[in-house]
């Protein structure tokens, strides 16, 4: 077996990333692995990690993941992490999330660690989502929005990931729209002409499962 815990990042926010990080966790225990989805930082809501919990398994121990385990920080201000914990006067460090992940590698075979944002979003003054990223040292898989425009932002967003040391595992072409355009048609060709990555998959939109042996690429 390869890894089977992951960080997923997206080339910008709303791509998709909690709809795949889903998928994923859905997938791996259907490979009979127990799964963990893991919302370091949510701002705004806590839908998305609600979504997590609601596929995560529950712990090796039989007893049941709180929201707390998979979010434990969670801001109430729609905004970018940095922007709403200095309206809400509120200071954090990455190592604690970095704890609350270790806990949660310790209960479950895998965690599926889902960012905020893009791969760049500054958390506080001098970090970033890439530097939890780079504590955490999981694989990365990058959800792309399929559509005009993703190659630009793939390109610089895999690039990224490379140049902080970590793996990029592959990529998921995700269709946000109902409607398939030449754009994102295209793109994946383009992609596996410029980049020396691999895509994982190209997720329909509204799509409700992976298709069957996507887990066989990455474990």
């Amino acid at each position: 077996m390869k890894a089977c815990s992951f960080f997923i990042t997206g080339t910008s926010t709303e791509v998709g990333k909690t709809h795949f990080s889903c998928l994923l966790i859905s997938a791996l225990r259907q490979a009979g692995l127990s799964v963990a989805g893991y919302k370091a930082i949510a701002c705004g809501d806590r839908e998305d990690a609600q979504r997590l919990l609601e596929v995560s398994s529950h712990k090796k121990d039989g007893s049941e993941l709180t929201l707390d385990e998979i979010n434990p920080l969670h801001f109430k201000v729609p905004a970018a992490p940095l922007a709403a914990a200095k309206i809400e006067n509120r200071s954090f460090v990455l190592d604690d999330l970095k704890l609350a992940y270790k806990k949660l590698r310790c209960d479950f075979d895998c965690v599926v660690s889902e960012g905020v944002g893009g791969w760049e979003v500054p958390l506080i003054a001098d970090q970033k989502v890439s530097d939890l990223a780079l504590l955490l040292a999981d694989p990365v898989i990058v959800v792309v929005d399929n559509r005009l425009g993703a190659l630009n932002h793939t390109i610089l967003t895999v690039n990224a990931i490379r140049a902080r040391g970590l793996e990029c595992a592959g990529l998921i072409l995700n269709q946000c729209q109902p409607e398939r355009d030449a754009a994102s048609i295209s793109n994946r060709v383009i992609i596996e002409e410029t980049l020396n990555v691999p895509i994982l998959a190209e997720i329909l939109f509204e799509q409700t499962e992976l298709d069957p042996g996507f887990t066989d690429q990455i474990l």
